[in-house]
């Protein structure tokens, strides 16, 4: 009877353990065919072609500028508006002197995108817009434009909006790339704020696009993607102001970069023309031959070498344009010619560091219509500095300045100003 009960709980025991084993092998194969099919999902998902939002290639990217110009300053009444209004002083008053502090120059932010293989946008407001000398700190649109290509490469675009009109490589070259602190007074006299709302054809080979994105990429200052072609129609009364005279004007330009062994060379000319229109920058009692239509036109040239490792740029013009007289105290139509010449060198140091040293002149003499009494300009300056760039995050520039700026009208008929100082600029890219 034992012996017949011990068998029994022997093989209850073992058809127990046999049920456990059972459950054991059922769970786990359930497990692994729950997984297959899980798996299969996902690759199923994943070979699925994935559906594309216009808002999944907007890009956002921007840059902040912070000046003094404080330094070392020798004569606070050379000054140049149109550079930066922390910079000396256009008082009157004998004994004036510049309230020259920390200045944001620039705060911009771009959103920028692809939004159809045929669309591409830019939009940059700048929050640091200082419309009169005191007043800083204002957000004003400085570009907003749409690019409609007519092919696959996109080798041909219409550009329509508020854009840079295509005059002059350091026109065009952005502030956030330019070794100088300011630019030239010669060429940058065309547009103020470089700037104006009309309609752009460019026309760039594939190949020579890719080349203009990485002169900016690889740190050779170049202007940006203006095209080897351009021609086009814009207001003519500058950025973010009204159509003043119905009269559009007409820019063209030509430019392109050679490869010339280790070299990247870029000649280039351009030139436009117009009707100027005055609206509130004649003072009372200074008078003009045609208010609403005075000539405005030029022609300039250009010739860059970029920095591989040692760069040249320089580029001058000529026309004819609107200038305060003060010996009649009328603005009339005269002759203008100005440029510049840039020498630096592309210094690379470990851990991506980077170290630019340059040498710029600049010359200019004629009007700069846009400006109190379409002031009348004769600028010889120089300016020698460096920029360190420790990583792509920060710029740091000092630039010694030593300049002979005289700039006239009816406030001010007889100002000749001399004077050095040292300017210094923290830039922040994100």
């Amino acid at each position: 009877m034992k012996k017949f009960l011990f068998a029994s709980l022997l093989v209850v025991s073992f058809v127990a353990n046999a049920q456990d084993i059972k459950k054991d092998v059922v769970a786990k194969e359930v497990v692994r065919i729950l997984d297959s099919i899980n798996k299969a999902k996902v690759e199923e998902e994943k070979s699925k072609p994935k559906k594309e939002h216009w808002f999944d290639n907007i890009g956002i990217r921007g840059y902040v500028q912070i000046r003094y110009n404080g330094l070392l300053s020798t004569n606070d009444k050379v000054a140049c508006e149109q550079c930066d209004k922390s910079w000396g002083t256009t008082s009157t008053e004998p004994d004036a002197k510049a309230n020259n502090g920390l200045f944001i120059r620039r705060a911009r932010i771009v959103f920028s995108g692809q939004i159809h293989p045929n669309v591409y946008f830019y939009i940059q407001p700048d929050f640091a817009s200082s419309p009169s000398s005191g007043i800083n700190n204002f957000a004003q649109i400085r570009d907003a434009y749409f690019d409609l290509s007519f092919d696959k490469k996109r080798e041909f675009r219409l550009r329509l909006g508020q854009s840079k009109v295509p005059y002059g490589f350091e026109n065009m070259q952005s502030s956030q790339n330019r070794l100088t602190l300011d630019r030239n007074d010669g060429l940058n006299s065309a547009v103020a704020n470089e700037r104006d709302l009309g309609a752009f054809f460019y026309w760039a080979p594939a190949v020579v696009r890719e080349r203009f994105a990485m002169l900016i990429r690889d740190g050779y200052k170049g202007s940006g993607d203006y095209g080897v072609f351009a021609f086009g129609a814009y207001n003519g009364q500058t950025a973010n102001k009204s159509e003043a005279n119905r009269n559009l004007h007409v820019v063209t330009r030509f430019s392109y970069p050679f490869v010339v062994g280790n070299q990247i060379i870029e000649p280039g000319i351009q030139a436009y023309t117009g009707k100027w229109a005055f609206t509130s920058e004649l003072s009372t009692g200074v008078t003009t031959e045609n208010k609403k239509n005075t000539l405005d036109q030029r022609v300039a040239a250009s010739f860059i070498m970029y920095p591989r490792p040692f760069g040249i740029q320089a580029e001058y013009n000529i026309g004819k344009g609107p200038r305060y007289n003060k010996t009649t105290n009328t603005v009339d139509v005269s002759d203008l010619e100005g440029g510049y010449v840039t020498l630096n060198y592309k210094l690379d140091l470990p851990k991506h560091q980077l170290i630019y040293p340059f040498a710029k002149f600049q010359y200019y003499d004629g009007g700069k219509k846009f400006e109190k009494d379409a002031r009348s300009y004769v600028v010889r300056d120089y300016e020698l500095g460096i920029e360190w760039q420790p990583f792509k995050a920060f710029e740091l520039v000092a630039e010694w300045v030593i300049a002979d700026r005289t700039f006239e009208d009816s406030a001010l008929p007889n100002n000749r100003q001399r004077g050095n100082l040292l300017r210094l600029q923290a830039q922040f890219n994100f």
